[in-house]
């Protein structure tokens, strides 16, 4: 997602989204067609019976219905 004279800059930072699983994700925060919400540089933290596990991403969309809160400009979970 380049930056241009259009872009909002909220798209821009970094957002730390929890979602109503065991799931927490960090990325770029952008939207789609549908007000779906799509993350580049992505990072996403699980919990998981065998502990926490972090995966990497180029890019993910997220129902919005499955978010329980945004958090613009934080990095995430501590590692």
């Amino acid at each position: 997602m380049a930056a241009n004279a259009t872009t909002n800059p909220l798209q821009l930072l970094p957002t730390h989204i929890v979602m109503k699983s065991d799931k927490e994700i960090v990325g770029t925060l952008g939207f789609d067609d549908f007000v779906n919400m799509v993350l580049e540089v992505v990072t996403k933290f699980e919990i998981t019976p065998k502990g926490r596990r972090i995966t990497k991403l180029d890019q993910i969309l997220l129902n919005g219905n499955n978010v329980t809160m945004l958090v613009p400009g934080e990095e995430g979970p501590e590692v």
